[in-house]
């Protein structure tokens, strides 16, 4: 993906264009509502006026940064479901969608709510003292990602595990860095989601990849 295509694209919605998903109806209209429902409730029943965190507070770098990142895991997660003939590894690739798709829309209240845009001027991973040029730790690129595109059956799945165990990687790191940051409980909340989630991912797709000889690390 790059740096304009990131720029372009709706927080929380997948880039790719022009392809048939085989999620049912039902599947996509859970998707939408998992991301509004939550963006609503979260306004909704939010009654504190303390003070929000503001453009430059790390809790601000943390939900920007993480929406793009949780976006290229739906979008890559959507195309291994239309392509994958795995059962176990499009189940994982659903699991992956809906729960990051999820946690965006969580985010993305947030920033509604602190009055903040879902972009800002600073660089990525900024807040975390290690800011970056381009694409985040983890991210595929956009020759990854057309390959992931262009690919089926076993090539799908075994570049899928190839990217998504890296990309799982930084996410845990951007997690673990907003813990030592915030006293934010529902921050804390999300942050501790991914990491249990993202690690549990991290240990199946090492264990799928080595079943059918994709290159992933220990």
């Amino acid at each position: 993906m790059t740096d304009a295509a990131q720029s372009e694209n709706i927080p929380g919605t997948p880039s790719e264009t022009g392809e048939k998903s085989r999620l049912s109806p039902v599947t996509v209209v859970v998707m939408l509502l998992s991301t509004v429902g939550l963006f609503a409730l979260i306004a909704v029943l939010s009654g504190s006026r303390n003070p929000f965190p503001g453009e430059n507070f790390p809790e601000t770098g943390f939900a920007r940064d993480m929406i793009l990142h949780h976006s290229q895991a739906v979008e890559m997660g959507l195309m291994l479901y239309d392509r994958s003939q795995n059962d176990r590894l499009r189940g994982m690739a659903l699991d992956i969608v809906l729960t990051q798709q999820n946690q965006i829309g969580q985010m993305q209240g947030w920033l509604y709510l602190w009055g903040l845009s879902y972009s800002g001027s600073a660089l990525p991973m900024t807040w975390m003292g290690t800011p970056v040029e381009g694409l985040m730790p983890g991210m595929a690129t956009a020759e990854q990602i057309a390959a992931l595109r262009a690919s089926s059956g076993e090539d799908a799945d075994r570049l899928f595990i190839e990217l998504m165990i890296p990309h799982h990687q930084a996410g845990i790191h951007m997690a673990q860095s907003i813990l030592s940051r915030t006293n934010i409980p529902a921050i804390t909340q999300l942050a501790r989601a991914v990491l249990d989630g993202q690690q549990r991912e991290i240990a199946e797709l090492q264990e799928l990849g080595a079943a059918i000889g994709a290159k992933v690390s220990p």
